[in-house]
């Protein structure tokens, strides 16, 4: 077995473009869920309105891609709007409900033959990222050994754009929590009865975090469009929601550095039982007799009973507080 290969190719997805996505769908996650209590199981319907909104402006209408960006991000927020107002004033199983039937939805909308115009239907969109790629200062065929794993330049240069993002955000969240308006979010997630006796208007404040954290998960969206320099609709299914969610439990809720710390051992996890397992039924004598795609299927169990021994050990994650992960029943 060659662990050294094994752990670096995990390395890579330590430090990767996949663990910087996921880590921007949390981030807007544990705005809704870890401070306000909200449960949205449609995060990346949100994802793909930002890509979709860089590339139908780009590709179909031919717009610079700066608009294409404001587009995304505001098309997602309007979501947050549109979903929010008829959910929030009900029990937060609704919002769950509405959230992933709505990007399911909208995934079937934009893979549809009808939209082949403007979406590209199952083909999806690509061709847009080249004015992303131009900034670049590294040269985009030639491979950068980065803490001993090479990347491209392409990906280098998104990881060097995605985590500068990351760390932004972070900052971002952790002043909004820090303020008096996230000291009011918290007293919404722990007792909204009580928050609504000293004044405040709890349906506010959860639009305001839905639409915050949505926007968030826009910004994923578009971050993964141009890492990728292409969008399908197929890959924005309601799975993708729950990698955020598990990332999220696994760093711990309610913290600045939670969703990011979690997306990264995510993948992390994820990528060295694949490796090792793909190493194993490898050669003329394999040591288990397992296919590719039950090694495909091996990994998500072997990392689902990861998450489960740590939610039965440390229900609030790595990073997590346990008084702040116990919502209002």
């Amino acid at each position: 077995m060659d662990i050294a290969g094994a752990l670096q190719v995990s390395l890579a997805q330590l430090i990767g473009p996949s663990a910087i996505f996921y880590a921007l769908l949390a981030i807007g996650l544990n705005l809704h869920f870890g401070y306000a209590g909200l449960l949205n199981f449609g995060q990346i319907g949100f994802a793909l309105l930002g890509g979709y909104g860089v590339g139908i402006m780009t590709v179909t209408y031919q717009q610079p891609l700066w608009v294409g960006i404001l587009v995304g991000l505001v098309a997602a927020g309007l979501l947050a709007v549109v979903l929010g107002i008829p959910t929030l004033r009900l029990r937060a199983d609704y919002l769950a409900i509405v959230t992933i039937a709505a990007s399911e939805i909208l995934r079937l909308i934009f893979r549809s033959t009808a939209s082949d115009s403007i979406t590209g239907s199952t083909n999806g969109l690509f061709g847009f990222a080249d004015p992303f790629t131009t900034l670049s200062p590294f040269d985009s065929g030639k491979q950068y050994n980065f803490l001993g794993v090479k990347f491209y330049g392409d990906d280098l240069w998104s990881m060097v754009v995605g985590w500068t993002l990351v760390l932004v955000l972070c900052g971002f969240v952790y002043l909004l929590t820090h303020s008096p308006w996230g000291r009011v979010l918290k007293a919404v997630r722990e007792d909204e009865d009580a928050a609504r006796a000293l004044g405040k208007n709890v349906f506010v404040y959860k639009m305001q975090a839905l639409v915050l954290g949505g926007m968030i998960g826009g910004l994923g969206g578009v971050f993964n469009a141009l890492q990728t320099k292409s969008i399908n609709p197929d890959f924005y299914s309601t799975a993708q929601t729950f990698f955020a969610f598990g990332a999220l439990i696994l760093g711990g809720a309610a913290t600045v550095f939670g969703p990011v710390v979690g997306a990264m051992l995510f993948w992390f996890l994820l990528a060295i039982p694949d490796a090792l397992l793909r190493q194993a039924i490898s050669g003329p004598e394999p040591l288990l007799p397992l296919t590719e795609q039950q090694v495909g299927a091996m990994r998500f169990v072997l990392l689902g009973i990861m998450i489960a021994v740590l939610m039965v050990f440390r229900p609030q994650g790595i990073l997590g507080n346990k008084r702040e992960v116990q919502l209002n029943a």
